[in-house]
């Protein structure tokens, strides 16, 4: 059963898993079982947020080059568990998040959702993960602070670098492949790295059947990153037919993210976002549900993601609503599902309700096919992640 098949059905989980789907009563279960009572209500799989950034506890990123990392895994500690009682019971990290918080969290050290990690992001010097203003001279990215990227120049340096980044365990490698809001000293029209350090990234990545996710705005960076072998695109907001056929046609994925320049626009201000990033946000803001129709008119593998910062994160949710006005409630919905599973390499395993897949479920009161708010501003009644029920309001 994925997301866009909707039955009456009894749910059978053993040992973390679903491992009968049957009409009710034909399940023949023997032992003694707990049992939950869901009727009336709606049953999704568990929720895939694709694009997130758990140390991010503001939006001057910046301020995490020299935040002690003790002070930062409690505020991704915190946020990871909003996220869960959200509906996310799997989300994962372009930036920042790594093998400690993916360690504590499958140990059950962690409450949140289980994390999919690329450790630090990859970025030339004054690119996009380059955090430092321009009278800086020297970064503060290294491997023990809870800043989001490092800096690596050269085919050579960007091996090496991403070497280390799967050296940890990393899931996937993240490079910046054009410029970005958040960074003090790019423009979002820019092209970052050449087609040598992207083929080294993804060369490193394909070596260790790991793949790479590109942050990508215009159609020059997101072609020479699929040129390069580059399986994720992120953002695309400047997205336009060329670049978009470009990435129907290396059946790549786009994780677009349009409620953070929404939150942005909003708060960023207020959040701790520098004034030289606010003034992109327009930018980007109004391309992005324009390139979000595109794409989707397309026929691209779109994932659901939110790269909120900071204190916005509590605003996760929104981007059900955001797209929902471009697309119906059932893409949207295998969006953060079954789509976002295949990203992830997790096909039948995540994302779905079938015969053993991981039992993770949310449970609503309302049918969100008829209703997206419902989903936007989350209340669920019963979360379930891995068989464990950790959010339960069911009885109110």
């Amino acid at each position: 059963m994925d997301a866009g098949i909707w039955r009456t059905a009894d749910l059978e989980v053993r040992d973390g898993r679903f491992t009968q789907i049957a009409d009710p009563g034909d399940l023949a279960v023997e032992g003694s079982v707990d049992r939950v009572d869901l009727a009336g209500k709606y049953v999704l799989p568990g929720l895939i947020d694709c694009h997130v950034h758990v140390y991010a506890m503001t939006a001057n990123l910046g301020e995490l080059e020299i935040t002690a990392p003790s002070y930062a895994t409690m505020h991704a500690a915190r946020l990871m568990g909003d996220m869960l009682d959200r509906g996310f019971t799997t989300v994962r990290d372009t930036g920042g998040g790594d093998h400690g918080l993916a360690d504590a969290q499958a140990e059950g050290l962690l409450r949140g959702p289980r994390l999919f990690f690329g450790g630090k992001s990859l970025t030339q010097t004054g690119g996009h993960g380059d955090s430092r203003g321009p009278g800086q001279r020297l970064s503060h990215a290294a491997p023990c602070c809870a800043g989001l990227g490092t800096i690596a120049d050269g085919p050579d340096a960007v091996r090496l670098a991403a070497r280390e980044q799967l050296r940890t365990g990393a899931h996937h490698l993240k490079i910046m492949a054009g410029g970005g809001v958040a960074s003090p000293t790019d423009r979002v029209d820019s092209i970052q790295y050449s087609s040598a350090e992207m083929r080294a990234a993804v060369e490193e990545a394909s070596d260790a059947n790991r793949y790479v996710a590109a942050h990508a705005y215009t159609p020059g960076a997101i072609t020479r990153a699929l040129e390069a072998g580059v399986r994720s695109i992120e953002h695309a907001n400047l997205l336009d037919d060329a670049s978009a056929d470009a990435v129907a046609g290396a059946d790549a994925f786009v994780t677009m993210n349009l409620v953070t320049y929404w939150a942005l626009d909003e708060f960023g201000a207020s959040m701790g976002l520098p004034p030289a990033s606010q003034a992109k946000v327009a930018d980007v803001l109004e391309a992005g549900e324009r390139a979000l129709r595109l794409a989707h008119e397309k026929g691209l593998n779109l994932c659901f993601g939110t790269d909120l910062l900071g204190g916005m994160q509590v605003h996760q949710s929104k981007e059900f609503e955001i797209r929902a006005r471009h697309q119906s409630a059932l893409d949207v919905i295998r969006s953060a599902t079954s789509t976002a599973a295949r990203l992830l390499q997790r096909e039948g395993e995540l994302g779905v309700i079938r015969d053993g897949a991981l039992a993770d479920l949310v449970v609503l009161d309302g049918d969100p096919l008829q209703d997206i708010t419902i989903l936007s501003s989350p209340d669920p009644a019963l979360v379930v992640q891995g068989g464990r029920v950790v959010l339960d309001r069911s009885t109110r």
